[in-house]
């Protein structure tokens, strides 16, 4: 094939853009219909590509270099950019903001107006047209392109196509049945794929009250279809991966009292997700306090009680992450923790996880009678001689100890266990820096009881 003499005079870039893209449309042709195609032709063609984005990246470069050197009216430019807006959109306060901009104020927590400091009364965003109107005949009358907010936002920002799916989605939860079900479907996929739809939860103050009313009402959960639960429940574990969500749909006040009905009466899948959901709220130090005080607890200790392997390790999730705050360690202990953590530990069902949440409760005086009545000592020596994992080594020790200074009738069983295996001076020797300190306290404490024995 001859040589299409594009780029001869310069190899950069030579012609309009429809003349490469004639030229393009040529050579793909070529190389579609003609299996002989020379390697030239896939050259030339790769050639005008190159060229055409060229010839874009100009394009923009002009065209920002124009909106940089520009003196525009103050009231065209975005208070937080000081650049001229292209898709201004006005606060509750009434002050107008080139959208991407005042997004990402209200995304990294700000709920006040960046010029008045007024709290705002809600974070729906407004366009405005008036101002938008104007700015295009401003930049019409001067020769510049305004360009589409979809070229120069971030990827993290939704589009108005977007928001608008997501109105008419939240709509649906009042329609009919087969509505509820499929905008249920397609919320649980946007919200998983797509950042910027979780955030769109933050700026209507009532879209996750709505998005629940399917589930609330004079409903009885028995009447709530099993997969309508699961794809709301599973939605509202994508909005609380989402930072600045958490305390919002934490503080929603239907949503810790369904994640709990869901934990009881759900699916497998729904349990298992919203386990994940309070795991995931429970980040903040005040939601742990306002889902410990719900009563959360206890339906999170029955799941890991059942022990399906689906939804044992999040429930064991986020019962770690209550337990952080002592008032919920309480809480654990008198909703059945201990027995279930233990048997479970027993059963050899994820070790990890579970001696880790009862070495935390190991500080409460009724977790550590309780460990004592149950003989947890015994298995606990056991894992530390059998397991190769020094973190679980260490969460066994940190236990023993405590039950051993609580309940004196302990220290028989660890001498026969340091006289046959010494596992304790092994640990005293090999252990991490916690464990070492913890076991070399028995040691010592053993040694006091059995000098003390000697003498009387």
């Amino acid at each position: 094939m001859a040589k299409t003499g594009v780029f001869d005079s310069n190899p950069t870039v030579v012609g309009k853009a429809t003349d490469l893209k004639r030229e393009l449309q040529k050579l793909i042709v070529a190389i579609i219909d003609d299996d002989n195609f020379s390697i030239d032709a896939i050259d030339q063609a790769k050639e005008i590509l190159c060229a055409l984005k060229e010839l874009k990246l100009r394009k923009r470069s002009r065209s920002s270099n124009l909106y940089e050197n520009l003196i525009c009216p103050d009231e065209f430019r975005c208070p937080l950019s000081t650049e001229l807006m292209r898709d201004p959109v006005v606060v509750s306060t009434g002050e107008t903001f080139d959208r991407p901009f005042i997004q990402k104020w209200l995304k990294s927590g700000n709920r006040t107006c960046p010029r008045t400091q007024q709290v705002l009364s809600h974070t729906n965003l407004t366009p405005n047209h008036l101002i938008r109107g104007m700015i295009s005949r401003w930049c019409s009358s001067r020769g510049i392109e305004l360009q589409d907010r979809v070229h120069y936002l971030d990827d993290d920002i939704i589009t108005e196509a977007d928001r608008g799916r997501f109105h008419t989605l939240i709509e649906k939860m009042s329609a009919t049945l087969p509505e509820q079900k499929a905008a249920a479907k397609e919320l649980r996929m946007l919200t998983k794929r797509m950042p910027s739809f979780r955030a769109l939860f933050g700026e209507s103050h009532d879209a996750i009250s709505l998005l629940l009313s399917p589930l609330c009402g004079d409903k009885s959960q028995s009447s709530v279809h099993a997969d309508l639960q699961e794809d709301l429940i599973t939605t509202l574990l994508n909005l609380s991966i989402h930072d600045n969500n958490k305390k919002l749909v934490s503080e929603t006040p239907k949503v810790v009292p369904l994640l709990m009905e869901a934990l009881r009466s759900g699916t497998m899948e729904t349990r298992s997700n919203a386990a994940a959901a309070l795991f995931t709220l429970s980040a903040l130090d005040s939601n742990k306090v306002l889902i410990g005080k719900a009563g959360a607890l206890k339906p999170l200790i029955d799941l890991l009680d059942e022990g399906h392997p689906l939804s044992i390790k999040d429930a064991a999730s986020a019962i770690f992450n209550l337990c952080i705050i002592h008032e919920n360690k309480a809480r654990a202990v008198k909703d059945g923790a201990v027995r279930v953590l233990l048997k479970k530990i027993m059963n050899r069902m994820h070790v990890d996880e579970l001696l880790a949440i009862l070495a935390m409760l190991s500080n409460h005086p009724k977790a550590i009678e309780e460990m004592g009545e149950l003989r947890a000592v015994h298995s606990l020596l056991r894992i530390i001689r059998e397991s190769t994992c020094s973190r679980n080594k260490e969460n066994c020790i940190v236990i023993i100890h405590a039950i051993c200074l609580y309940d004196r009738t302990q220290w028989k069983d660890m001498r026969e266990e340091e006289k046959c295996y010494r596992t304790i001076s092994e640990l005293a020797q090999n252990g991490t820096s916690r464990a070492k300190r913890k076991a070399s306290g028995i040691l010592e404490r053993l040694n006091r009881v059995v000098n003390t024995t000697h003498t009387t």
